[in-house]
C-alpha cells in the first residue's frame, strides 16, 4: 500500500510579491528550491500561516540567492508581501521506502535566505507502534 508522506518543506519564508496578473504558481528563490529538492513544476502546498489558509499550485524557479517568494494568478488572492509560508511538498511511498524516509527541512532567515537544511525521520520504528516524529 501507498501512503502519501511529507518530502520536504520550506519553513516560516516570508511572501516578497503577490502578482495577480500571471498564468499561475508559486515563484521561489531557486537556492531554496534546490537545497529542499523541489523541482520546477512540482506541486507545492502553501499554507500561509498570517492569513489561516492552505492552497496547492506548482513551483517556479525566482533568481538564486534574490529571496523571492512570489504567488502568481489566483494564488495571489491568498497572499499579501510580508505573510508568513510553510512551503511543503509530498510524496507516496511503500512500506520498505517509508521506513526509511527523512523529510527535507530548509529553515531560512528574514530575508528568504538559506540557513541551514535538516532531515528528520518521519516514522521512528523504535517507538511503540512505528510513532510519528513531529517535524519542525
Amino acid at each position: 500500500m501507498l501512503r502519501t508522506f511529507l518530502l520536504a518543506k520550506i519553513h516560516d519564508c516570508l511572501l516578497t510579491a503577490a502578482h495577480l496578473d500571471y498564468t499561475g504558481s508559486i515563484a521561489v528563490d531557486s537556492l531554496l528550491l534546490d537545497a529542499a529538492g523541489i523541482l520546477p513544476g512540482e506541486q507545492v502546498q502553501v499554507a500561509n500561516l498570517s492569513q489561516g489558509q492552505r492552497l496547492f499550485t506548482y513551483a517556479i524557479p525566482a533568481p538564486p540567492g534574490s529571496g523571492r517568494i512570489e504567488l502568481n494568478g489566483a494564488a495571489a488572492h491568498h497572499g499579501r508581501p510580508g505573510d508568513r509560508l510553510i512551503l511543503m511538498t509530498y510524496g507516496q511511498l511503500s512500506a520498505p521506502e517509508w521506513l526509511s524516509h527523512r523529510a527535507r527541512l530548509v529553515f531560512v532567515d528574514g530575508h528568504n535566505h538559506l540557513l541551514r537544511v535538516a532531515e528528520q525521520a518521519v516514522i521512528d520504528p523504535h517507538l511503540p507502534g512505528g510513532a510519528t516524529q513531529r517535524l519542525d
